[in-house]
């Protein structure tokens, strides 16, 4: 493997080539990716996998036009053969006419970032990560009626070199790791499922220390108790009533009905192939009524542990908080270089993209919700009827992102202050602004936390990124709970 000094060799080969042949802008990265995932069903090991993925990828810009060329031979030739290819592209694609792209500055600078951690996640012994999922999924399985537990633990480690034919030299390396685990309980007339800590598993950016705190095998009882608990629980009631959504249910909303409404890409009109484009208009940034007071959103890559964190972005933009809903009003969105020129708005740091091979577009950093003054104890002893709901079971929402329908694992109906019984197939829809406009009440910061979702899809190809939703328990008022119709029928 070629050495640092290297890295950046090959960068500047390949933005050195793609001016040579025309380009009036080129940056480069060199990453080298290794990932780890170990899965085990029932007790016993379901796959073990360790991959490692590098290359080098030059983007260039020619007029109005972006091109882009990826290569996984880590040699000089071969990079500024990537960068001529790169600018190519961009020529190609500038004959269809256009306005010029221009890039909003950023501070061009010579910098190096390690993800804080305590332990380097592949140093940690393979049998020390076999023996936590094996036991947990033994654990959850041991319970009467649950019929599959599966158990995994996620990690990445990833260098990036980065060029830019504006002077920039940045490497990062970027640690990232979790786990997560469900069981699935079937009796004679149907399945149920409880997940921990959240139904797609939860990832940080740190090292080996994330897993453990996690504590998969210290749930795993409740687990599988919670699973088949459910299969006897009554349905969730239907009609309106108030809803609490659990902080990564809450995070989860944020990601589907903010953290994509809000990619500029979308807004205007460039990523309409995959999932859609955006109900937003530029026209009313600054204006718009995106939900209550209590509703402060930001789009913050600086949270230490969120997995939206890093210091740069994939074309060099400083990791940064920008506001993106302030007390209600929508003010910000999510931005590249050329997209923020294009709107008048500040480069947020927001492009990232999903290895060598994929051209950075905008994504989500951590897009959260800051906290309140409450906590969820007191948002319950203050609900006279509603349910809340915990762990996403399934989503659905328009091409807009503007109407959803959301499905949870399990719901506790609240009466009268009281936390009551359990009740199964919880659901809820509603209309993004006037859904958010519903939100009074939010815990505060103790209950405060950075979910991470690892599996976010965009683009063509599809490029999977990892983003980050700060959230907190919360309360809406008036939700349509129970979509399917008439009670007992959640």
């Amino acid at each position: 493997m070629v050495a640092g000094s290297g890295m950046y060799a090959l960068a500047v080969e390949g933005v050195d080539a793609a001016i040579a042949a025309g380009a009036g802008y080129a940056d480069a990265r060199v990453v080298i990716r290794q990932q780890e995932r170990v899965a085990a069903q029932n007790g016993e090991v379901e796959s073990l996998v360790h991959a490692t993925d590098a290359g080098v990828s030059v983007r260039a810009l020619v007029g109005s036009s972006w091109g882009f060329a990826a290569t996984s031979e880590l040699t000089e030739p071969d990079a500024a053969r990537a960068g001529a290819d790169a600018t190519a592209t961009a020529r190609a694609s500038a004959r269809v006419g256009g306005p010029g792209l221009r890039l909003e500055d950023v501070p061009v600078v010579e910098d190096s970032y390690t993800t804080p951690h305590r332990e380097a996640p592949f140093t940690v012994p393979l049998d020390e990560k076999v023996r936590v999922v094996t036991e947990a999924t033994r654990t959850m399985a041991a319970v009467e009626g649950v019929a599959i537990a599966t158990a995994q633990i996620m990690l990445w480690d990833t260098e990036k070199w980065f060029v830019s034919s504006q002077g920039h030299r940045i490497h990062q390396r970027i640690l990232e790791a979790g786990a997560g685990m469900d069981a699935t309980a079937v009796d004679a007339h149907e399945t149920q499922r409880r997940s921990y800590p959240q139904a797609f598993g939860h990832v940080e950016t740190g090292g080996y220390e994330v897993v453990r705190g996690l504590d998969l095998v210290a749930h795993a009882q409740r687990v599988g108790e919670e699973a088949v608990q459910l299969l006897t629980a009554p349905p969730c009631p239907s009609g309106e009533m108030d809803l609490i959504l659990e902080s990564s249910q809450l995070a989860l909303q944020i990601h589907e009905s903010v953290g994509h409404a809000i990619e500029l890409d979308r807004i205007l009109g460039w990523e309409a192939a995959f999932a859609g484009t955006s109900f937003l208009d530029l026209e009313r940034l600054g204006s718009l009524q995106y939900g209550s007071e209590l509703m402060n959103i930001t789009a913050d890559a600086t949270i230490p542990g969120a997995l939206g964190t890093f210091a740069y972005d994939d074309e060099g933009t400083p990791a940064q908080r920008v506001p993106i809903v302030e007390e209600g009003v929508w003010v910000g969105a999510l931005t590249g270089r050329d997209t923020a020129h294009l709107a008048g708005l500040p480069p947020g740091g927001m492009v990232r993209a999903d290895g060598f091979n994929r051209i950075p577009m905008v994504r989500m950093t951590n897009v959260g919700i800051l906290p309140g003054d409450s906590s969820l104890d007191e948002i319950i002893a203050d609900t006279r009827h509603g349910v809340l709901m915990e762990t996403n079971r399934s989503w659905s929402i328009d091409d807009k992102r503007l109407n959803f329908q959301f499905g949870c694992e399990v719901g506790w109906e609240i009466v009268d202050g009281t936390r009551r019984r359990m009740v199964k197939n919880p659901t809820y829809t509603g209309i993004t602004p006037t859904f958010w406009s519903s939100l009074d009440r939010l815990a505060g910061e103790d209950e405060w936390q950075a979910w991470g979702v690892p599996n976010c899809g965009k683009g063509q190809p599809m490029q999977v990124g990892h983003t980050g939703h700060p959230a907190t328990p919360a309360r809406f008022r008036g939700v349509r709970i129970g979509v399917n119709g008439g009670e007992g029928r959640g």
